[in-house]
């Protein structure tokens, strides 16, 4: 290693014990010089004391021995500041690792900073002096977590880091079959969407909190905001027309993402759907405004009461409609199929109970051969509303009262807007 490369790497390793000593030096700064056991000149000497070990080790031009003198100067140094770190902690009354650890940390990402990648020695040195940092924050956050709010995060992360790895990416059953992993998703989405609307609606409120979690749900899918939030209707965890102005965001999400969808594969299609999705964008969009914005004689359901959530999501809940909704695209394909190239629209309205991405993905990749623009913005618009009329019967099924009903005037709404407009272009068209 030539004399620059070295002082750069030293430096880096300098760097990084005066990062994480200026926030140790800071949190002790009213102690009295003498009586603390490190501040952050002595955190700046322990990252230049790991980087200058591990320079001699790496001039011993052994690895045996490289690794001998890191493992025992590393150890030396745990021994030494620990104890000193005890006596500062018995002389202040208090108990604390976090400065031994600290300090660990600092001499060993010195100490990588020399014979690692110091893009990766930096970025957990601003990690670990950001996490030392918020240490108030943090603490605050911990006692106000529930265990039922903590027990399910564990459990979505356990389905999205440690199951989903492992789940099949086959497609298995007849009719094009169902892919298992698909379906696995399915469930983490709707979980995801659940406990999303819980954390929105503890931080923001209810009515805030119920519409920004439908509107990021709605980017993922609109049928786990319909269950999500049917499910608080009918458990009467807040406000029925707020959780149902929810379901008319994420509809109106879930237009523009197929426009999206459309206009990066087949760009050609927006001319057929634009006009009819616009409008019954337009549509959920003013229905949510007005379901949350004005009383009229609902004066019962006025103002969002408090919310008290028992749950972010219920696992076998969600794993059962995950299940469910795999089936229903089972069955939907192979009812597609069985009626082959002349059955696209029949087969993407059954499809598009369940999933309108993948038919507005296949029906654009069918144009011009075998489909016209004409026969396949029609399938994608079948299934667009196939799509909607799954969540109303979600809607009904598990919400019930006047929850369903303001999806059902939603519902209804935008397919006569759809219809309108989309008679309309064609009649322009014609002429």
């Amino acid at each position: 290693m030539d004399i620059n490369h070295l002082l750069s790497r030293l430096a880096v390793a300098l760097g990084i014990g005066l990062l994480i000593g200026l926030e140790r030096g800071w949190k002790t700064r009213e102690v009295e010089p003498g009586r603390r056991a490190a501040g952050i000149r002595t955190f700046a000497l322990i990252g230049l004391l790991g980087g200058i070990l591990a320079a001699l080790a790496q001039a011993s031009g052994s690895a045996v021995t490289e690794g001998l003198v890191l493992g025992l100067g590393f150890a030396v140094f745990a021994a030494v500041f620990a104890v000193l770190e005890r006596d500062a902690d018995r002389a202040a009354g208090s108990y604390s690792a976090t400065t031994t650890i600290a300090a660990l940390l600092t001499f060993a990402l010195g100490a990588y900073a020399l014979i690692g990648d110091l893009r990766v020695a930096a970025a957990v040195a601003v990690g670990a002096a950001g996490i030392l940092a918020a240490r108030q924050d943090l603490h605050q956050w911990v006692e106000r977590i529930t265990w039922p709010e903590l027990r399910s995060a564990l459990v979505l992360l356990a389905m999205t880091f440690i199951v989903l790895p492992v789940v099949p990416d086959v497609t298995v059953g007849p009719g094009g079959g169902v892919n298992p992993r698909e379906v696995w998703l399915i469930a983490i989405v709707l979980a995801g969407v659940s406990f999303l609307g819980y954390g929105a609606v503890k931080i923001f409120g209810a009515t805030r909190g119920v519409l920004l979690a439908s509107f990021a749900g709605g980017l993922a899918s609109s049928t786990a905001v319909t269950l999500t939030n049917a499910r608080r209707a009918s458990a009467g965890e807040g406000a029925p027309r707020v959780l149902a102005a929810g379901v008319s965001i994420a509809t109106a999400v879930s237009f523009i993402r197929v426009l999206a969808i459309v206009g990066v594969l087949k760009p050609v299609l927006l001319l057929l759907l634009t006009p009819a999705l616009a409008a019954a964008t337009l549509v959920a969009v003013l229905h949510g405004l007005v379901s949350v914005y004005s009383r009229g004689d609902g004066k019962s359901d006025g103002e969002p009461k408090a919310v008290e959530f028992r749950n972010p999501f219920g696992f076998w809940q969600v794993l059962g409609f995950a299940v469910f909704l795999g089936v229903v695209i089972l069955l939907s394909r192979a009812l597609g199929n069985a009626y082959g190239a002349n059955g696209a629209l029949l087969g993407a309205a059954a499809i598009g109970l369940a999933d309108v991405d993948s038919i507005t993905i296949s029906m654009s990749r069918l144009v011009p051969e075998p489909l016209s623009q004409l026969a396949a913005a029609a399938a994608i618009l079948a299934a667009v509303a196939s799509n909607m009329l799954s969540k109303l019967v979600i809607a009904v099924v598990a919400g019930g009262g006047r929850f369903a009903g303001e999806v059902a005037a939603m519902t209804v709404a935008c397919w006569l807007a759809g219809l309108a407009a989309l008679w309309a272009t064609l009649a322009l068209g014609a002429g």
